[in-house]
């Protein structure tokens, strides 16, 4: 058979993705805060773009508005109670020592709490029952805040008198991170400034003695020492806790007793004076604005015992395409150039607006069916969190689960609960013992973590026990899972729970 080149002709279809359609796909995934950005670039190019004036009653907008009727909510259930930060009664009530878990009041802690529940902030300028007349302008109090570097400058300028001196705790200074840690290196600083380290080292010592104690240490042991030694605490015994803290995140309480010389009374003391310091002094100080976590959903009861989903009309940007200016400068178009520009900043305002319109709509249908699938999270409490995929989500509103990947990444649901991330309602399936239904992943943590907040000294649960438990329950799990959702809470295995509980009870407290 010979061989030979011919042409062909054939049809087929393809989608393709338009830059448009690109960045339609795009604001699914903006966060308000990155929407607001994207928005104010787009008017600041397109002179046909600019913002709505707010509307009193657009909260009340039917299309932003959606009345979802309960599932058959499942019984005796608790509320949802979000774990609390420690006070000064609960180390004298409980002994976490575990480096992570040494000082719960970090922000470090915030990644294993789940979302924050900060409340918003609201402008004083903005209509309520606390806004004055005369407009106070909310940014300018928060300029007002005294940040680490402006509170170090003021003592660097009233400690040294010395120019050099001077010199070397400001570039100290700018070693700070906002944490107040030094996490420069004193020999670099030294060769960089053109001096020896001795005089580094000497003006670092009294940089080490502003307020707050604490400053310009350069690791955490150094950080308590500096703090110890303001309260005249640091004797050999706290010198030696401090020096070995990789012992205390191990719980090993013997051979600190050991290594400090002292009892178990003695040693929960110092824990307690250990545990009542500040490991980031620096904190203390505005390092800049922040944005607060705004809800993008609002969640409420309604009086028929449905739930009440409409979006937060604070997080709903407001964009109009002035046709007016359209109409009176289109016919003053010199050139082809020009009329091509007027009719590209038209096409591009009709499209973010409809857009924008669209996003909307997509956010306020996926909310509405996770609101609809979680009526029992809703009614009782995390113990009743179903297992839910975006698979599930995304065949229940007829669209596609990438698409409810994209609504659901970094948005905010406001509940009577509480506020959670829309992706915390998704949560893998483990299945019941009995054969009934699935339990979710996260009230299987709340379970494991009841079971071993109730536990007695004399009979500390291990993990065995506790998927014993689980499965006269209904909840068929492994001991692994349990390990790994134990580990997950920074909860100490159950040698080190018991070692604890006997030096608190053996103690008296």
């Amino acid at each position: 058979m010979a061989l030979a080149a011919k042409l062909q002709l054939r049809q087929s279809q393809s989608l393709v993705m338009t830059p448009q359609l690109m960045q339609s796909i795009r604001l699914l995934q903006f966060t308000h805060t990155e929407l607001e950005h994207f928005i104010d670039d787009e008017i600041e190019r397109n002179p046909l773009l600019e913002r709505a004036e707010p509307q009193d009653d657009a909260a009340g907008d039917p299309s932003q508005k959606i009345e979802v009727e309960p599932q058959a909510a499942a019984a005796d259930g608790d509320w949802f109670e979000n774990e609390t930060q420690w006070s000064a009664e609960a180390i004298s009530d409980k002994l976490d020592t575990s480096l992570e878990n040494l000082f719960p009041d970090d922000p470090g802690t915030s990644e294993r709490l789940g979302p924050d529940l900060t409340a918003q902030w609201k402008s004083a300028s903005g209509s309520g029952a606390n806004s004055s007349s005369e407009g106070i302008d909310a940014g300018d109090m928060a300029a007002a805040a005294i940040t680490l570097r402006d509170h170090v400058g003021e003592q660097v300028a009233l400690a040294f008198v010395d120019p050099a001196a001077r010199l070397i705790a400001a570039d100290l200074a700018d070693g700070l991170d906002e944490t107040g840690y030094l996490r420069g290196d004193l020999a670099e600083i030294a060769a960089r400034l053109g001096t020896d380290a001795a005089a580094v080292r000497k003006v670092l010592a009294v940089c080490q003695t502003f307020e707050p104690a604490g400053l310009f240490a350069r690791d955490l042991a150094e950080c308590l020492s500096l703090q110890l030694a303001v309260r005249d605490r640091l004797d050999p015994a706290m010198k030696a806790l401090v020096a070995n803290l990789e012992l205390l995140a191990r719980r090993d309480f013997h051979a600190l007793k050991r290594i400090c010389g002292v009892d178990e009374e003695d040693l929960l003391d110092m824990l307690a004076e250990i545990r009542a310091l500040d490991p980031r002094p620096g904190m203390a100080f505005s390092g800049g604005a922040s944005d607060a976590i705004v809800a993008d959903v609002e969640v409420r009861a309604a009086n028929d015992g449905s739930w009440t989903v409409e979006l937060n009309a604070e997080t709903l940007p407001r964009v109009l395409v002035d046709h007016i200016y359209f109409a009176q400068v289109s016919p003053q178009a010199k050139n082809q150039a020009e009329k091509d520009f007027l009719a590209e900043c038209l096409q591009n305002a009709n499209w973010l607006t409809r857009s924008l319109d669209q996003r909307a709509k997509t956010i306020l249908k996926v909310a509405s069916e996770i609101v609809r699938q979680q009526d029992a999270f809703l009614v009782h409490g995390v113990r009743q969190l179903k297992p839910l995929n975006l698979r599930t989500v995304a065949d229940a509103i007829g669209m596609h689960e990438s698409t409810v990947s994209r609504v659901t990444a970094n948005k905010y649901m406001l509940t009577p609960r509480g506020v959670f991330e829309l992706r915390y309602f998704f949560t893998a399936s483990i299945a019941a013992s009995g054969g009934g239904d699935a339990h979710s992943s996260e009230s299987v943590r709340d379970r494991i973590k009841q079971l071993i907040d109730e536990e007695k000294p004399v009979d500390v649960l291990s993990d065995d026990a506790i998927v014993d438990m689980l499965r006269e329950s209904g909840v068929d799990i492994a001991r692994r899972t349990v390990a790994k959702y134990r580990e997950g809470m920074n909860i100490p295995s159950s040698v080190q729970r018991r070692r604890e509980k006997r030096a608190l009870a053996s103690a008296g407290r």
